[in-house]
């Protein structure tokens, strides 16, 4: 298995999940959170100094929960958070985490690079056919009296999962174009770091007069990373996730991890419904897509193998040869 000269050399983009910054259910406040990012940005600023431009995308989970939360508790006395301002709301947080970490890890090694985080609006289709059947939970659970109190007073859609309550649902939109394209584009040109597209990006739709409005919605991070890979001719393209490999069997006595793989094979794997929509299915399609978009790999492994499997050491390799 190894990587081309391209790659180890060129542009890549980085998605690194929320829950990196969430290492158990002891260590969550911000602290705990910021502990995290200076471990991820270590491994980040590795492939840095060997001589990767990077651009770091990230999930906002757990974050983008926090924040509704407070919000929830809130609201005998204040409004509540729309979802694109508590989007919005991550994207700053963690990009300032982010930012904060690799440019102290970079000063203690004598690297002088800049890094910048862009607060980045996607569009998403107002005729989106997730718009009618919103599938992402968010937020906390609620007895269903709450539940239909919140219904009532902010059009909530709702639902119940057995045996623990309700919780709020929202669309889940596939991203179709990156607002802050050209700004990023630039910044990249002038060899910065760029963090972008955090949480999938802010979800907006376009007016008939080319403004544009926030919607109540939450974009898949590694579908937004993955346009964001293509639309900047990236040479490759890293899911960071809590697994080295991916494993087909998943969990069984034939689990088999996979280290090279071609988008072929993985696509056979996708049809045997070996990768759920709720874990590994997600990164596995947004690999796939940027492959198949001309894109030279992709690469799904975990943050602290970072630079390993880029080196072609470890972590599942996606290309497009047989």
């Amino acid at each position: 298995m190894g990587t081309s000269q391209k790659a180890k050399n060129g542009l890549a983009v980085v998605a690194v999940g929320g829950n990196a910054l969430i290492l158990d259910d002891n260590h969550k406040t911000v602290p705990d959170q910021f502990s995290a990012a200076k471990r991820a940005m270590k491994n980040v600023a590795d492939i840095v100094e060997d001589g990767l431009n990077v651009v770091l995308t990230h999930g906002n989970g757990p974050q983008i929960g926090y924040i509704l939360r407070r919000s929830e508790l809130a609201l005998s006395e204040l409004h509540p958070v729309p979802m694109d301002y508590a989007g919005a709301d991550t994207q700053g947080a963690i990009g300032y985490m982010f930012q904060k970490a690799l440019r102290n890890e970079m000063v203690r090694r004598g690297m002088v690079r800049e890094v910048i985080s862009v607060v980045t609006q996607v569009k998403v289709a107002v005729e989106d056919k997730a718009f009618l059947t919103p599938t992402k939970p968010i937020g906390s659970y609620m007895q269903e009296e709450i539940a239909n109190q919140m219904v009532e007073r902010y059009g909530w859609t709702v639902s119940c999962e057995e045996g623990v309550g309700w919780r709020r649902i929202v669309p889940s939109p596939y991203p179709i174009e990156i607002v802050e394209l050209d700004s990023i584009k630039q910044l990249i040109d002038a060899g910065t770091v760029v963090i972008a597209c955090g949480g999938g990006g802010i979800p907006v739709v376009e007016r008939s007069d080319g403004s544009i409005r926030g919607v109540e919605a939450v974009i898949d991070k590694d579908y937004a990373s993955s346009m964001l890979a293509s639309e900047i001719n990236a040479d490759l393209f890293v899911i960071t996730t809590n697994v080295n490999k991916v494993a087909i069997n998943y969990g069984r006595v034939e689990e088999h991890l996979l280290s090279e793989v071609s988008v072929t094979e993985l696509i056979d794997h996708q049809s045997d419904g070996q990768f759920p929509v709720g874990s590994m299915g997600p990164k596995v399609d947004a690999a796939i897509t940027f492959v198949q978009g001309g894109g030279s790999m992709s690469i799904i492994t975990d943050i602290d193998n970072l630079s390993s499997a880029i080196k072609g050491k470890t972590g599942t390799l996606i290309t497009d040869s047989e």
